[in-house]
């Protein structure tokens, strides 16, 4: 019980900081995703269902106070959750090489299924421009910032581990 009030409360901090702090620190309007990067953390450290879980929750959220469709953002991150928790047999907490690839990964794909949702169902076909206007520089900075939010969600999650 510990551990769900624990995700529940990293999610809700990394909703408001990516909604007031990082928007104040963008680069040309990118920000990075902290949400996606506590859906792929927690798919690979606690495998599918909760990765699927953390990703509805978290995509739900930006879904309700930020999104056009009702849905789009929770698909696709729970999709991304579900698909991070294949990683978990693999996953050694230490080695930050694997977080990196599956985060960045889910990154792409996220851009990816964005793109594909919003503006080719609005027959906006300029991709080229938003891969290198919006999903490459959110990925640099997504990744730069997996550097340093990393290791404090896998202490947290190691901690809360096992519940009584």
């Amino acid at each position: 019980m510990k551990r769900k009030i624990v995700i529940a409360l990293l999610i809700l901090l990394g909703f408001l900081l990516q909604s007031t702090v990082f928007q104040t620190l963008s680069i040309g309007s990118i920000t990075p995703n902290l949400l996606l990067i506590l859906t792929a953390s927690f798919g690979f450290m606690g495998g599918r269902k909760e990765g699927m879980a953390v990703g509805f929750f978290c995509g739900l959220l930006e879904d309700v106070f930020f999104g056009r469709l009702l849905g789009m953002h929770a698909m696709i991150y729970m999709y991304i959750g579900y698909g991070n928790g294949y990683f978990n047999s693999i996953f050694y907490g230490e080695d930050i090489k694997l977080p990196l690839c599956l985060i960045s990964v889910s990154e792409l794909i996220y851009g990816l299924g964005t793109y594909g949702i919003m503006f080719v169902m609005r027959s906006r076909f300029a991709f080229p421009y938003y891969l290198r206007s919006i999903i490459l520089p959110e990925l640099v900075y997504t990744v730069i910032m997996t550097l340093i939010c990393y290791r404090p969600i896998y202490r947290i999650s190691t901690r809360f581990k096992t519940d009584p």
